[in-house]
This record gives structure tokens, sequence and C-alpha cells, in this order.
């Protein structure tokens, strides 16, 4: 067994690559685009800035840029009427391994010369991006206006142990549950103490994270099939007939931690708090649910989609976001052809279940919506 040591987020978690990721997530994007009010809002809560000639806003957890392409350039286009001088810097963040050529090449229109382009349709615009993640400060003290993250946050620093009965945190339980607990609340503080680092006064942030809403529904899981109990019972499945080891079953754990509405706000409303003394304040906070697109568009196509192409439509969003885990979970000691075939074993195993009974197969996509304001 070849022994894999890092628990680190950076060293076993990236979206798939090659444009896969924004174009199979239509869903994220609509999370997105449900909420571009939120930053129009940001930017007209603004200070004047007569003094500076410069405006710099962040998206944290960009992937390639896809889902955040219409919702940043809106943006843009509200900055541009407020501050019509002013210069803006866009910075994208996101992990070592993520697919930065993709997204340059969706920010340029290299692939694509469809709307939405800020770079061409606006001027004294500039573009960078930084390879670190979002759990420390990224850029330097009071230089950022608008903080803006999608999707993102419900990954922790690190692993603080496999979970040794399921996938995720949400079927853990025990010491894994507490540990998760402890990693996610200690990462939260991280997250919001370095941002506040970075805002200047009168900055914002708006945020929009997966989490457990009030009725505790969360991602996949808001009524119908547990997408994630369903990971887990399919690579459990694996183990039992001997296609995987154990460890590899164990090792599958997602460095994940869907937070609660209480628990986003807790630091921010604290008047002991580190982060409330770092000035950060919130402006607003509730939850939503965004119907899975893919089911949307099968239940209206009616008789005229088959239950194999909507199986064939709905996997691939799965899997753009959770493959990672999978793949690097299995012993690199295996042969990579063997280690891939296996990954293709497990979607495919999820695909056969929703063509043969798609009955309550959705990610409908529940997130926790965020303004914050720096008031120092």
């Amino acid at each position: 067994m070849t022994v894999r040591t890092s628990k680190s987020t950076y060293a076993t978690v990236s979206m798939k690559g090659g444009g896969y990721y924004s174009q199979r997530t239509r869903g994220a994007k609509d999370v997105i685009d449900n909420a571009v009010s939120m930053l129009e809002d940001a930017v007209a809560a603004l200070p004047a800035r007569t003094t500076e000639r410069s405006i710099q806003i962040a998206d944290y957890g960009a992937a390639d840029g896809g889902t955040s392409k219409q919702a940043i350039y809106r943006t843009i286009s509200a900055l541009r009427k407020r501050y019509p001088q002013h210069q803006v810097t866009v910075t994208y963040s996101d992990l070592p391994g993520n697919d930065y050529s993709t997204l340059f090449r969706n920010l340029t229109g290299v692939d694509d010369d469809s709307d939405d382009n800020y770079l061409k349709d606006f001027g004294n615009v500039f573009v960078n991006a930084c390879g670190i993640g979002f759990h420390s400060q990224l850029m330097p003290d009071q230089t950022l206006d608008i903080g803006f993250s999608a999707t993102a946050m419900h990954y922790v620093s690190e692993k603080p142990c496999q979970i040794p009965n399921h996938v995720h945190m949400v079927g853990a339980s025990g010491s894994a549950l507490d540990a998760f607990s402890r990693q996610a609340r200690d990462d939260w503080n991280r997250i919001l103490l370095s941002r506040a680092a970075e805002l200047k006064p009168g900055g914002r942030l708006v945020f929009m994270n997966f989490g457990i809403d009030e009725d505790g529904r969360y991602l996949g899981n808001t009524g119908g099939i547990n997408m994630l109990n369903t990971f887990n019972d399919i690579w459990h499945e694996l183990h039992e007939e001997g296609s995987i080891t154990h460890d590899e079953w164990v090792d599958a754990t997602f460095s994940q931690f869907y937070r609660t509405r209480e628990e986003f706000c807790a630091p921010l409303v604290d008047p002991s708090s580190e982060v409330y003394q770092s000035g950060l304040r919130l402006v607003s906070a509730h939850t939503g649910v965004v119907k899975c697109p893919y089911r949307a568009a099968y239940e209206a196509a009616g008789e005229t989609m088959s239950t194999q192409e909507f199986a064939a439509s709905y996997i691939p969003t799965l899997r753009s976001w959770s493959e990672t885990v999978f793949a690097t979970a299995l012993d690199s000691a295996r042969p990579e052809g063997a280690r891939a075939a296996l990954v293709d074993l497990f979607y495919q195993r999820y695909a056969d279940r929703v063509a043969a009974d798609p009955t309550g197969h959705a990610m409908d996509y529940v997130h926790c919506y965020l303004a914050i304001e720096k008031i120092l």
C-alpha cells in the first residue's frame, strides 16, 4: 500500500479542468446570477473613494471563471458608473491545481466570443490570478474594495481526519464530526480575518456558500435521493466486492464542511470575537435553494427525454467537483489506467441507478448568502 501523508486540501482537490467545470455546473452559475443584486448593492454602498484612483475586487475560489463571468461583468459595469475614471483590478483566486489556462481563455474570449467580456467592453480593467487558495491573506492590507465568493468556502484547509463510515461530514458522528466542526470553525475565522485585513474601510464581502438550511437541507438532499449518501453507498459497494481496499474506501473523505446560518454568522455578531473586533459586521444573511437545472430540464421534457439521457446529462455535474476526491483516494501504486477505470466505474454505477429509477435524483443547491462590511 502506498501511504498518502498529505491531508491538505491543496494536494487533493481541484475542479475538473478543460472547461468541464463551468460547462457542467449550470446550477452554480444560477446561484451566482440570482445574487448579482447583492454585488450591485455592495458597489452602491462603497465610499466615494475620491482620493484614490483604483478599485480592487476579488473572486475567491473562482475555478475556471465561467460561472461568475456574468456577475463580475455586471459588478464592473456598476463600478464604472460610480467610478468612471478609476482603474479596476480583478483578482481570481483558487488552489494551485486549478485550471488557470481555461480561466484566462474564458475571460479573454479565446474559445467563446460571447457577451459579458468585460476586458473588451470596459477600459482600465486589469486581471490577475492567485494560486494559494483563500484560507490566508492574499492581498496587502486595506487594498480590497469588494470580495466575492460562491460555492467555495465549504472546503476546509485540511482534513482533520478520515471519516470511517461515510465520505462526507454530513454522515459523520462522534470524534470525526467534532474534528471537522473544529476545523471548519477555525478556518472560517481565518478566512474572515484574512478578508478583514485585505478590505479597505467601507469595503464589502458578498459570499454564497454551501450550507445546511433551517430545514436541515443541503446540497443534493432536499427531499429526494440523498446524493452524498449515494456516493457513500456506491464507494462502499466497490469495497465490499473487492474492487477497492479498505484504506481506499476510508480515504475518500471530502475536505468539506457545511455550516449552518448560525455558524456562518457567529463570529460576525459576537462583540468579543476577534473577527468582530477586526471591524467586520454582518449586513445580511439568508439561506436559499436553487433547483437542479438538469432535473428541471428532464421534467420539462416529459417523454421526449429518456431516463438514460437524463442520467447522461446529470452525472457530469456531480463528477465536475467530486472526481478528484475518489481519484486521489486510490492507491497511487495502481496503474494510472486502472485508477481511471475505477473512477469511471464509480460514476457509471451512479448513472445506472439514475437511469433505472430517476425518481428523487437531483442536485439542488442549498446556500447561505452573506453580505458583510468593514467599518474600521
